[in-house]
């Protein structure tokens, strides 16, 4: 049974819509940052800050891989059940007329906003497929099973925001000399750019210009 303060920390974790995204993604299967980002369309940077906030709170742990990259999985199971009671005075003031007509238009209105709700998640999950199929096309021809894993690590770190080779490895938890070898075969394709120190993602999945 959690106490008052781990209640308030828990309820302070769960109103936050990515975590919870997050946490049902990691109840699917253990995932990887870049994994993360992928499947929710989430900076790289951001779904660090989740993470860490969450496993600070001791709800999700990590394990390495053979590459000593992390895999994150949710350590502490658990259902959150709330209950509301409606009170006598409430009922009373439901039954007034204007509260009748106030109670009537928000519930049309909550109707329409989840079906609102419905279609942008349909569109959401079209466009997720497309996105992870256009990935995949452009990574199919790398040189190796690795470095094609780390070519569309690279990518999908870089589709959210222009990073330094050090970030990239901060972020990917990978040996730079891996990154760097990556980076040097998706500048040869024209996949990657580089300006200065920062790397960016040519085409769909660039910043647009001028922006």
């Amino acid at each position: 049974m959690l106490d008052h303060v781990e209640m308030s920390r828990l309820l302070d974790i769960l109103g936050n819509r990515n975590r919870r995204r997050i946490i049902e993604l990691l109840r699917q299967k253990p995932c990887f940052v870049t994994e993360i980002s992928d499947r929710l369309l989430l900076s790289p940077k951001a779904v660090i800050e989740h993470l860490n906030m969450m496993e600070r709170e001791a709800l999700i742990s990590f394990f390495l891989d053979e590459r000593r990259r992390k895999y994150y999985f949710l350590q502490t199971e658990f259902d959150l059940v709330v209950s509301v009671k409606e009170t006598r005075r409430t009922q009373r003031v439901a039954s007034l007329p204007s509260a009748d007509l106030r109670l009537i238009e928000s519930l049309s209105m909550l109707r329409r906003m989840a079906r609102a709700r419905e279609s942008l998640l349909d569109t959401l999950e079209n466009l997720e497929r497309d996105i992870e199929a256009t990935m995949n096309e452009i990574v199919r021809m790398s040189r190796s099973e690795e470095s094609r894993e780390t070519d569309l690590d690279i990518i999908i770190t870089l589709s959210h925001q222009d990073l330094t080779l050090d970030e990239l490895a901060e972020i990917m938890e990978t040996d730079t000399s891996i990154i760097q070898a990556s980076l040097a075969d998706l500048k040869a394709r024209g996949i990657v750019t580089q300006e200065g120190d920062r790397f960016s993602i040519e085409g769909i999945y660039g910043t647009p210009q001028g922006s």
